[in-house]
């Protein structure tokens, strides 16, 4: 049985996995915030409005590319990137600098090539918005994988930052099964057959299949990374350690994650993205309330 590929049904399992990662980004950042960090440490969340991060900023755009095209079309989404770039909800310098050039009338293809003297960015941004395309291909994981590598050069071109979004589509698109998501073991050995093997995170995401008997989330950021580095390698192979440990269970999946610290809000937007792409991985109601609402450009209907 797969997954419906009508474009309603695409949009909404894509908007479920953007309010999933709108949710995780927005109350994962929380906890940068010195106030809260003993509210961390209790499970505990801080008063609301929660507000979202470039995370959520640059997913929305995948989506309403995806509605207007039906895939991701590079120009559109660079244009998208650009005109809704918000230089306040958390953007690293150099993708900053890179949208308001191309804001400017600059090609994306040069600016994204140039960065890093010309090795390409290989930061987790690519990853951390790339869960609800996953999440509208999962009737063709294969696809979703090809649609996240297409998306990410716009502003990564380094191969392990394209890799890193392939590896998270790829869980979306499989955590959105029709019959539930696969177990842990499943989902992770889908991502791994998907992703090329010879990358960091592709050995990033062996060893995190290797770990998943690993009851200590601190023990397993201690030798995948937590996003410390904000690399894709640093990133992507944790947060679906522990989305897949946690399939069909967001709060649990949250707490593990925010809990290993490093790039919370990114590690949670990439969890929250993956477990409510499928149908019973909704975040708590409470939680979504507290959460600043989703930018009224983004389409519900197609």
């Amino acid at each position: 049985m797969t997954a419906d590929s009508s474009p309603d049904a695409r949009l909404d399992r894509a908007l479920a996995s953007l309010r999933g990662l709108s949710v995780g980004d927005a109350l994962g950042s929380q906890y940068f915030v010195p106030v809260n960090y003993p509210l961390l440490k209790r499970r505990e969340v801080p008063s609301g409005p929660w507000q979202w991060t470039d995370d959520t900023e640059m997913a929305a755009s995948v989506v309403a590319v995806l509605v207007a095209h039906r895939r991701i079309d590079q120009d559109a989404l660079a244009r998208s990137f650009a005109e809704h770039h918000d230089f306040n909800r958390g953007y690293g310098p150099a993708v900053n600098r890179l949208l308001r050039l191309v804001r400017e009338g600059g090609d994306w293809r040069e600016l994204a090539a140039a960065l890093f003297n010309g090795q390409g960015s290989w930061g987790n941004g690519a990853a951390m918005r790339i869960a609800p395309l996953g999440a509208w291909y999962a009737d063709d994981p294969e696809q979703a994988t090809h649609q996240a590598e297409i998306s990410a050069y716009t502003t990564h071109q380094h191969r392990e930052a394209v890799v890193g979004a392939m590896a998270v589509s790829a869980a979306a698109a499989f955590a959105a099964a029709p019959g539930g998501p696969p177990g842990a073991g499943a989902l992770m050995d889908g991502v791994i057959d998907l992703v090329p093997k010879k990358s960091a995170v592709g050995a990033g995401l062996r060893r995190a299949r290797d770990m998943l008997d690993y009851g200590d989330p601190a023990t397993v950021a201690a030798v995948l990374g937590c996003g410390r580095r904000t690399t894709a390698h640093d990133t992507v192979p944790f947060a679906l350690w522990s989305a897949a440990r946690s399939l069909g269970d967001y709060q649990q999946a949250f707490w593990t994650t925010a809990q290993a610290g490093g790039d919370v809000d990114t590690t949670c937007a990439i969890v929250g993205g993956v477990i409510a792409s499928g149908k019973a991985g909704a975040p708590p109601a409470e939680w979504a309330e507290r959460t600043e609402p989703l930018p009224d450009w983004v389409p519900t209907s197609v």
